[in-house]
């Protein structure tokens, strides 16, 4: 493979993996995180072709900037940036709704109309929008992730339907549970219960995300259009 691929949320977690697997399977990578020298860190470990961009993809200015630094046709964008907050729904707040669904929805909203008119000009593209099984079953105290995870279930569709005919596919990937640093800030009691759930027994690694996506953007998933694949642990059985 070969082009430029954009990573939001890219510093830790599955971002960091995803960005990793992309740059190992041949594409320039521009590794985007809130905080710079984790994105550099990570640009670092990648090599030359990396770039670490820091931005905030809930607003656009920040989204400017970082297809500024993309600097040239992306082929790939991956909407990975995310917020975690658990809290009972008696207690949510409306700041905390509001930035659930600004870093998750409003963050891939922008992103997708930033890149999306380049990729149809030039008759080419993928998105891969990245959401979670709690969007598709919901989660205990993740009232709004859980609500904003499908929403973007439900976008990534809708423009799938409108833009697949043109060349670009629009996909997105629901993980379950993962051992990253957002996952391991919920409670025990949480991670306990969940892990207790899953048929797998186990909850995954980022690396099998990554995996995932890398499938969506390769040739081999041509086929997938509008699609939500789940490395869930087997969470959600579709």
């Amino acid at each position: 493979m070969s082009g430029t691929a954009v990573v939001t949320g890219a510093g830790s977690g599955i971002g960091r993996a995803i960005a990793k697997r992309l740059a190992a399977d041949g594409y320039r990578v521009v590794v985007n995180d809130l905080d710079l020298a984790r994105a550099r860190v990570v640009a670092d470990e990648i090599g030359t072709s990396a770039i670490a961009v820091a931005g905030d993809v809930s607003k656009e200015s920040d989204v400017d900037a970082i297809a500024g630094a993309a600097s040239g046709s992306v082929e790939l964008l991956v909407n990975n940036a995310g917020h975690v907050h658990q809290t009972p729904f008696e207690k949510m707040q409306p700041a905390d709704f509001d930035r659930m669904f600004a870093v998750h929805v409003r963050g891939t909203f922008l992103m997708m109309r930033k890149f999306l008119p380049a990729m149809l000009e030039r008759g080419r593209g993928s998105i891969v929008n990245i959401a979670s099984q709690l969007g598709q079953i919901g989660g205990i105290e993740l009232v709004h992730y859980s609500g904003a995870k499908a929403a973007i279930i439900g976008m990534t569709k809708a423009l799938a339907r409108e833009v697949s005919a043109r060349g670009v596919r629009v996909n997105a990937v629901a993980p379950g549970p993962i051992e990253t640093p957002l996952v391991m800030g919920l409670s025990e009691d949480w991670r306990k219960r969940k892990a207790a759930e899953l048929p797998l027994g186990r909850f995954g690694q980022p690396e099998e995300v990554a995996a995932t996506v890398a499938f969506l953007a390769s040739p081999a998933g041509s086929l997938f259009v509008g699609q939500t694949l789940g490395p869930n642990s087997g969470d959600v059985m579709l």
